[in-house]
């Protein structure tokens, strides 16, 4: 097992490296590297090791969430108002609808299963976004519009909107009954969410403000915190909509609002965990691709991501129409919510692993996903922000 880690590590590492040298996201080598070193190619990684594919995913979550929300000003967030709020949901529900149009006829899903698809494919990848939205604001594009705070706003609870959509869906296609009340668990799940990660947060910013600790001690029990709530959506399920990862978002929210300096040092810590996460999350979903199914899959799910990536482009017009953005700047926020990858990678083989009809192919799609949508999102935001964008020179 430490063989196959060190070789995962240095491999992910190198391809990472040439796919930034190509100005393509370092995850696009991390996921090559996944399929080169999985069972479809050279095999060369444990069984032992690919067994532990579910926790990493979990472990990558809860990181992505609170890097996430560690780095966002709720003050910032009044001030965008509508067009953030819309960008949470709109897009991603024209995606979805757009799912379940397709898929039933491409793959011959049921309905059920199309909705599950369409809520993994749907979510914007923060590991995309998130750090070219922070550089935007840094360098000063968009911030008289708040044009970056919108797309990292709106991106970071598109994700937990699709997180919870599919936790519905996935009760679906285990036999669970879809009736008035599953719909009403979703508003519960993120109306409780919200308020239980917020007290847990205010509580947190009180224990940070009465004691001194160094920031080390302070991540171990941020994540420790996160673990517990993210374990307390298992615990609750059936009895109680909850949603561990709203809450996980929720509480960073609210320690950035309560000890700013303090999330913003935190953030930073994140952000390095972060680095070794990515590897092994992108890692272990490359390796637990099928090759030949994907090959014989054909160009079906290269039509659907398609059609489903222009549909979401005309969600994100939806969401900015009646603003004062330019045509140039609605056109890049639609490219700057094309990238799919982390959420794919983190949930792409819940599916295939819990036994539900069609998971391998609903596995395939996620990936495909990730290695069409990523490289494009990442270089039109690269190349285009500048020429897209406005200047704040003040």
């Amino acid at each position: 097992m430490l063989i196959s880690v060190a070789v995962l590590i240095l491999l992910g590492l190198f391809l990472g490296q040439v796919m930034k040298r190509l100005h393509l996201p370092s995850l696009v080598g991390y996921l090559l590297t996944g399929i080169l070193l999985g069972p479809s190619v050279l095999n060369v990684l444990s069984s032992e090791f690919l067994a532990l594919s579910a926790d990493f995913r979990e472990l990558a979550l809860i990181v992505i969430l609170t890097r996430a929300g560690l780095s966002l000003d709720i003050n910032e967030l009044k001030k965008v108002g509508r067009p953030a709020l819309l960008m949470c949901f709109v897009p991603a529900v024209a995606e979805i609808g757009a799912t379940v149009l397709l898929a039933p006829v491409l793959f011959s899903f049921s309905i059920s299963e199309a909705l599950l698809l369409g809520s993994i494919v749907a979510a914007v990848s923060p590991a995309v976004v998130v750090p070219r939205m922070l550089k935007l604001i840094q360098e000063g594009y968009g911030r008289e519009k708040h044009i970056p705070q919108i797309i990292l706003a709106g991106a970071s609870v598109d994700d937990v909107f699709v997180l919870v959509l599919f936790s519905a869906f996935l009760g679906m296609n285990q036999g669970s009954d879809f009736t008035a009340s599953t719909l009403l668990q979703i508003p519960s799940s993120i109306i409780s969410g919200l308020l239980v990660g917020a007290v847990v947060g205010w509580l947190l910013a009180k224990l940070f403000s009465m004691y001194h600790m160094r920031d080390s001690i302070k991540v171990l029990i941020m994540l420790s915190l996160c673990f517990l709530l993210m374990g307390l959506e298992d615990v609750l399920a059936g009895s109680f909509a909850f949603s561990g990862m709203l809450s996980v978002m929720s509480l960073s929210l609210m320690l950035y609002r309560f000890r700013k300096p303090v999330a913003q040092r935190l953030a930073v810590k994140f952000n390095k965990l972060w680095l070794a996460a990515e590897i092994f999350l992108f890692v272990l979903v490359g390796a637990s691709v099928n090759i030949a199914f994907a090959y014989s899959a054909g160009w079906k799910p290269f039509v659907l991501i398609l059609f489903v990536s222009g549909v979401r482009m005309l969600g994100v017009f939806l969401a900015v129409m009646g603003t004062n953005l330019t045509t140039k700047e609605r056109i890049f926020c639609t490219i700057s919510y094309l990238p799919k990858a982390t959420v794919q990678a983190a949930i792409g083989g819940i599916p295939l692993a819990l036994g539900i009809n069609n998971g391998e192919m609903i596995l395939t799609i996620a990936v495909i996903s990730i290695l069409t949508t990523a490289p494009i999102g990442a270089l039109g935001i690269d190349l285009l922000y500048k020429k897209l964008l406005s200047k704040d020179t003040a």
